[in-house]
């Protein structure tokens, strides 16, 4: 449904209102929400690129490494641009 037919059926005729009620009904139906959010924790292994993810997973909401020198977990920062996939032609 767009905003315009939102607009129609509820008889609102100022657009930027329209879509501030709209937000605050996104935030109201997102904060009555429960959150489930689980930890996952697996070792990285040589050679290995692929991992489990569970099956009930949504969303990802990050990534962190454990540095072994300072014994911290380091977040790996999310790629804000384009990505560039070529065909994989490893042949396992």
């Amino acid at each position: 449904m767009t905003v315009q037919e939102i607009m129609e059926r509820t008889g609102i005729k100022e657009t930027g209102l329209a879509i501030a009620f709209i937000r605050d009904a996104f935030d109201l139906i997102q904060s009555q929400a429960p959150e489930n959010i689980k930890v996952v924790k697996q070792n990285i292994i040589d050679g290995e690129r692929d991992y489990y993810l569970p099956s009930d997973m949504v969303s990802l909401l990050s990534i962190s490494v454990k540095d072994t020198q300072d014994s911290k977990y380091k977040k790996i920062r999310r790629i804000s641009g384009g990505v560039n996939i070529t065909e994989d032609t490893d042949p396992e």
